[in-house]
């Protein structure tokens, strides 16, 4: 009988225990998302006077990144720059433009600003589609909209 009377002791004390250090822990913050950049500066990449920028934020040390490079560089035309800014080779416009997870793809104008931006692996009609329609609204399924779509690969 007092063995039986010292484990629910023992148990009641481990449930105090318990719930006295939960108190003290608090919840976990609130874990902000990653964004893409908004506004280019077009003179930062190659190419500033084509009409449209395709700019790829992304790391030689991540595979999904060469994954979206391959299906990005295709792009690349008269109208079209296509710019691969790797993390390792050009860190000071990653932090430039606040990049914290790649693959970190934007479609800028011609004046910089962000039209469209994929966050994390994209697949090559849904870039391809959203390329074209900022180029030419309604050509594609898909439309051209201030927004990122977000599948995170990984961060800095």
């Amino acid at each position: 009988m007092s063995q039986v009377v010292l484990v629910a002791i023992a148990v009641v004390v481990a449930l105090g225990v318990s719930t006295v250090l939960r108190r003290r822990a608090g919840d976990a913050p609130t874990q902000g998302g990653f964004e893409a950049p908004t506004q280019l500066n077009r003179a930062d990449f190659a190419s500033p006077d084509a009409p449209w920028l395709v700019a790829l934020f992304s790391s030689s040390t991540c595979n999904a990144c060469a994954d979206v490079a391959s299906k990005a560089s295709i792009l690349a035309s008269a109208e079209v720059a296509f710019a691969n800014v790797d993390y390792v080779a050009n860190k000071e416009l990653h932090a430039q433009y606040k990049i914290e997870a790649v693959p970190t793809l934007v479609i800028a104008d011609a004046q910089g600003v962000v039209q469209r931006a994929f966050l994390g692996p994209v697949k090559a009609q849904d870039l391809w589609a959203a390329v074209a329609n900022c180029r030419e609204p309604g050509v594609a399924p898909s439309s051209c909209q201030n927004h990122a779509d977000h599948d995170h690969e990984h961060q800095h």
